[in-house]
């Protein structure tokens, strides 16, 4: 097996971010939450505490069971990972005089400690904690501190476990990606081997062995997650792979048409399917933001089921979940809050009795696109932005008719076409457009109009967990609102959303 980080999880915002800098560095890791260790095995090389929204002096404070792994492979605790380590092994952890929030300077730096080989005297580091390591047990020796943290880092002695209360995972914290290169490779032993070919390779054979001779059935959506599945899969097996491209109505101008024949391209085998009356029928008078997407949702399950269904002696459903739908399932505190439902095909494994194969379920979204690279697919389809899967459904507020969709998606198309014109989009992570259900007054000519309202929305973000308003030129903007007034008819106001998520979502239903 691969050489494996575990990652166990209290429950951090940055967990995720801790796992996407180890695998930049070419390891493999998995995040499991605190209660629910794997058994250990030869190919666990290391294991990282995260940090928590907790403190490790509340009554509830997450308590993991160390046995397994202390003294037997290298342990870092990061935040209250280190705070964990000491408070619970004879140290104290007491509420810090001043909240230590944001940047430091390592004033002290222990060199002959292998974690902080290399690390710089005075190098910035980011923290993000309100209590501090007051005290360590007899055993543990202070390897790094900064002018108000004394103990800033720290290791048993005699044995490889190391605690430090700063976050190397984080942009703020310059040489972490060094550090944490320390810990995996000098102190774990890992081999650099985890790479975009060698996850081919051993997907490839996986698959293989898991759906044998059976046929398999992956719906297509366009996006990235999806299309390098279908290649993946179809390297795997060929022609036994049918993708089923389903036109509900609620996609981008030319989308269907554009996207059905660069499948083709691919060389993949792929059923589109017009299904547009069919969606825009169940979404009439519906307003509330949920029952579309479920409406949507159902439909989708229907007309999927129904094509598949003409296929011969289908055993397997593929799909394009990855790896932060797998976290998210099995949280610390269980399933997240549903914020919103998400469009996927739920449901169908059961009705149809269908087994699940997930080809891309170990990846984060920025190594799906690395994978997509190596298999060659197109940048077109690569760097394509993240579309919802209702589609213009959720970008059109309140009631949905074929009419608003048309009007979308010509608005939809001269900002997106815009952002490509001007070297903008590959700057974006996602972009697009929402029809407001109001309507404002305009002059065109000596004209009185009452006509739509539209919204432009385009945001920065690496993962779509948390994602900042992009600060697009002014001009540009100008020139987009310009260009959507006078060409497309019911359209006499435009107004850019300036707001970051949190406390927004980046769609607007």
């Amino acid at each position: 097996m691969e050489d494996t980080i575990l990652i166990l999880d209290f429950g951090s915002q940055y967990t995720q971010l801790i796992a996407r800098k180890i695998r930049e560095l070419n390891v493999y890791c998995e995040i499991h939450p605190f209660n629910k260790p794997p058994i250990p095995g030869d190919h666990i090389k290391g294991v990282i505490l995260s940090g928590s929204p907790f403190s490790v002096r509340d009554e509830n404070a997450p308590k993991p069971d160390l046995s397994l792994y202390k003294g037997v492979v290298p342990i870092l605790g990061i935040c209250y990972g280190a705070q964990y380590l000491s408070h619970f092994f004879g140290g104290e952890v007491l509420p810090s005089n001043q909240r230590e929030y944001g940047r430091a300077n390592l004033s002290f730096v222990d060199h002959t400690d292998p974690l902080f080989g290399g690390i710089s005297i005075n190098t910035q580091v980011w923290m993000s904690h309100g209590d501090t390591i007051a005290k360590i047990p007899d055993n543990y020796c202070i390897t790094a501190s900064t002018n108000d943290v004394k103990v800033g880092g720290f290791r048993i002695r005699g044995e490889e476990t190391y605690g430090i209360q700063f976050h190397p995972e984080v942009y703020h914290t310059f040489e972490g990606k060094d550090l944490l290169r320390n810990f995996l490779v000098d102190i774990c032993g890992c081999n650099q081997s985890w790479t975009p070919d060698i996850f081919i390779e051993s997907t490839i054979q996986t698959i293989r062995n898991i759906v044998g001779n059976d046929p398999v059935v992956l719906g297509l959506s366009g996006g990235v997650d999806s299309t390098v599945a279908g290649v993946l899969l179809h390297k795997a097996i060929g022609s036994r792979l049918t993708g089923i491209f389903i036109d509900n109505g609620l996609l981008r101008k030319n989308e269907f048409d554009t996207v059905l024949e660069s499948y083709k391209h691919l060389g993949l085998n792929v059923i589109g399917v017009r299904a547009a009356d069919e969606f825009l029928s169940q979404l009439v008078d519906i307003t509330d933001p949920e029952k579309k997407r479920k409406a949507i949702g159902r439909v989708f399950i229907e007309v999927f089921e129904r094509e598949a269904a003409k296929l011969t002696d289908v055993r397997w459903l593929a799909q394009g979940t990855i790896y932060p739908d797998v976290i998210e399932s099995v949280s610390v505190n269980g399933p997240s809050a549903t914020i919103k439902s998400h469009h996927n095909v739920g449901g169908l494994p059961e009705k149809m009795h269908l087994k699940i194969v997930e080809p891309l379920r170990l990846l984060f979204k920025d190594e799906v696109r690395r994978v997509g690279q190596a298999l060659h697919i197109p940048e077109a389809f690569l760097k394509r932005h993240p579309f919802p899967g209702p589609g213009l459904g959720i970008r059109i507020l309140g009631a949905v008719d074929a009419n608003k969709v048309r009007l979308l998606q010509e608005v939809d198309f001269i900002f997106v076409q815009g952002l490509k014109d001007a070297d903008l989009y590959d700057q974006v992570w996602q972009a697009g457009t929402m029809l407001l259900p109001i309507q404002a007054v305009g002059v065109m000519g000596d004209e009185r109009t009452y006509e739509s309202v539209v919204a432009l929305r385009a945001v920065t973000s690496t993962d779509g967990m948390t994602a900042d308003w992009a600060h697009l030129p002014y001009e540009f903007l100008a020139k987009i609102s310009n260009d959507i007034i006078n060409k497309v008819r019911g359209v006499n106001r435009v107004v850019y959303d300036i707001s970051s998520k949190p406390p927004a979502t980046i769609e607007w239903e």
